[in-house]
């Protein structure tokens, strides 16, 4: 009876484990769907700004703007985005393995975005470029594009000659892949695609001023990205572990059936013997 006992007591167990996990599958595919609805918004107006700075730089003689120029400084921030919170799979492992391979070999500065990201990174005593933007899930646009000025200004003032992101792409609600983007400087662009542009300005003055906000738009896209594909992440961790806990408690209820089946036998036999005693 002890055995029966100690699997009454794992089921009990691994059904109140599964009322969470089902609970956190829920509130991840709520959120899932808000994010996935944004990211589908911010996707295609930082892509047409992205162009729109190519097509200035590209009718200027010479693309000459401190943009364009990486040359100055030996140092790269990468910027990494990662979650808040654990128990999303290998979300902010994928991160972390893709941002150190990136930084091999490189002088690297590094400025964290999520409460994983920076538990990280200052675990390992990196030079961290600032922590003002801890908590992923708590920024919003403003302090996103605040953020956007900082780097940029960084960049301009000489503290790093490269600003690369890692954050995770969502592809689907099934698939989220964790990818880099090289932020600055600009690519120079092309010549062979030019747009007329009705201007008396100095491309360079525009692209100054563009610049710093196209790089806080690209970073709010990307922690669009991240926090669309942490949602997913998790939401597919906590369905595999519903899927896991009932595997576990149907073995657990055939462990109980076959003790109590053996149990009643070894009852029945003990009444039997003690019947034909007398």
């Amino acid at each position: 009876m002890a055995g029966m006992n100690d699997i009454k007591a794992r089921i009990k167990s691994v059904e109140s484990t599964m009322q969470i996990t089902k609970a956190m599958e829920l509130v991840a595919t709520s959120k899932l769907r808000r994010a996935k609805e944004t990211v589908e918004r911010t996707r295609p107006f930082y892509q047409i700004l992205g162009k729109a700075i190519d097509d200035i730089a590209s009718i200027s003689e010479e693309a000459n703007s401190v943009w364009f120029d990486g040359s100055r400084s030996s140092k790269t921030l990468f910027i990494v985005f990662a979650g808040d919170r654990g128990l999303a799979g290998g979300y902010n492992s994928n991160i972390f393995k893709l941002a150190e391979k990136l930084s091999r070999g490189k002088e690297a500065i590094w400025l964290p975005i999520g409460k994983k990201a920076l538990e990280y990174y200052k675990h390992r005593n990196y030079d961290i470029y600032s922590d003002i933007s801890a908590n992923a899930a708590d920024q919003s646009v403003g302090s996103i594009l605040s953020l956007g000025k900082i780097v940029a200004e960084g960049f301009a003032n000489d503290s790093y000659g490269e600003v690369v992101i890692v954050f995770t792409e969502f592809v689907s609600m099934m698939t989220q892949k964790a990818v880099y983007e090289k932020l600055l400087p600009l690519d120079v662009p092309k010549a062979a695609e030019q747009t007329e542009f009705l201007t008396d300005c100095d491309p360079n003055e525009i692209i100054n001023q563009i610049v710093p906000e196209y790089v806080g738009g690209i970073l709010y896209s990307a922690l669009c990205e991240s926090l669309a594909s942490e949602s997913g992440a998790r939401r597919m961790a906590m369905n595999s572990a519903n899927k896991n806990a009932e595997e576990i408690i149907g073995s657990l209820m055939l462990h109980y059936n076959r003790a109590r089946q053996a149990a009643i036998t070894q009852e029945i036999t003990e009444i039997v013997s003690g019947a034909e005693a007398l």
